[in-house]
């Protein structure tokens, strides 16, 4: 009898630990969400064919390649909380899929988003349509009202652009945000692409410019180069974060929002200053990992691990080979720097936001 009792005990135990292992599944219901997310942008949308019981995306025949699909990945386990990790300009969730896939598993659902306008084969009226940063803005909206259907506290994140985005939302409801994450965050351009950006009527000359807006090229995951339009609608979302700023502090408005940002010192593109004007304004604990000039890491490669260049069919022929940053590299302090983002996130993720 006491054998008896013992199996029937192993046995419960496993079932519950199998249970425990798949507790964090998408229903139906937020499955159709997230998909109505994105049906429209890109003329229909279904389940990837390499979806799992803990990783779920959308594939179009809109899109240059699966690999460009908005993603949700979910932990084995009770949940400890949303991270939402958006892109950057011109790229595709693949740049932040090292970073989500860390905090996968560590616990967290994941969610890393396909802004809109991006890794589609005819991306021309997208790259200048007047209405851009709109959808940008409620793209952004539509993906938190996804992440609120999970249980737990809520960090927002993002890659370049997709940083600023997170920002700006974050600014607007620091009620709902418990941390910001921040990888190579836009909120400051070059003083010549920002001295550019104010010069009456640029956007119609760099529609004119932009022309026919060619989407493939050397890297499978990103289009061939920044769209001169939509760069001068990032300008505009960097502005909208720098106004809100400013009116909170005239209003002496204070907020309170922890600030994780991963930043290289060689960044060119987005210089540190941006970042380092957020997180003198707020309050909170804040983590920055400078990444020191020596290392000459480019911008685009801070969320890089080594493990993403492995099979990348990456067309050297395509690129000058010479000029800097035209060849994906990874960040060398890659698995330092998710592990201060962890130890971060360990410390702030906890459900005190109602």
């Amino acid at each position: 009898m006491t054998l008896v009792n013992g199996l029937k005990a192993a046995f419960a135990a496993f079932f519950v630990s199998v249970s425990s292992a798949h507790a964090e599944t998408l229903t139906l219901e937020q499955k159709k969400q997230f998909s109505n997310i994105y049906s429209d942008e890109l003329n229909g949308v279904y389940a990837c064919s390499k979806n799992t019981a803990l990783e779920y995306g959308l594939c179009s025949k809109s899109l240059k390649n699966d690999g460009h699909a908005p993603m949700v990945l979910l932990p084995k386990g009770t949940s400890k909380g949303v991270v939402v990790i958006l892109h950057g300009l011109s790229d595709s969730p693949f740049f932040v899929s090292s970073p989500g896939e860390f905090l996968q598993k560590q616990g967290y659902v994941v969610i890393l988003p396909l802004n809109s306008g991006h890794g589609k084969k005819d991306a021309s009226f997208d790259m200048r349509d007047d209405k851009l940063q709109q959808r940008w803005y409620a793209h952004f909206d539509q993906i938190i009202a996804f992440a609120k259907t999970f249980d737990g506290p809520l960090a927002l994140g993002g890659f370049s652009t997709g940083g600023a985005l997170a920002t700006r939302y974050a600014l607007n409801h620091p009620e709902e945000v418990n941390a910001l994450v921040l990888f190579s965050g836009a909120l400051a351009l070059s003083s010549s692409a920002e001295t550019l950006s104010k010069i009456w009527g640029i956007k119609s000359l760099a529609k004119w410019i932009d022309g026919d807006y060619e989407t493939m090229g050397p890297h499978p995951y990103k289009y061939p180069s920044v769209a001169g339009y939509s760069a001068l609608v990032l300008m505009d979302v960097i502005r909208d974060v720098r106004a809100k700023l400013e009116e909170d502090k005239d209003n002496d408005v204070q907020i309170t929002l922890p600030i994780f940002a991963a930043h290289s010192m060689a960044d060119t593109v987005t210089p540190f200053e941006g970042v380092e004007s957020l997180t003198e304004q707020l309050k909170g604990e804040h983590v920055v990992f400078k990444i020191d000039e020596s290392y000459d890491l480019c911008h685009a490669n801070v969320p890089i691990s080594q493990v993403q260049l492995i099979g990348l069919q990456f067309d050297k022929t395509q690129v000058n080979q010479s000029e800097r940053c035209a060849l994906p590299t990874y960040n060398p302090l890659h698995a330092q720097m998710l592990m201060l983002l962890n130890d971060f996130l360990a410390r702030h993720m906890v459900d005190t936001k109602q």
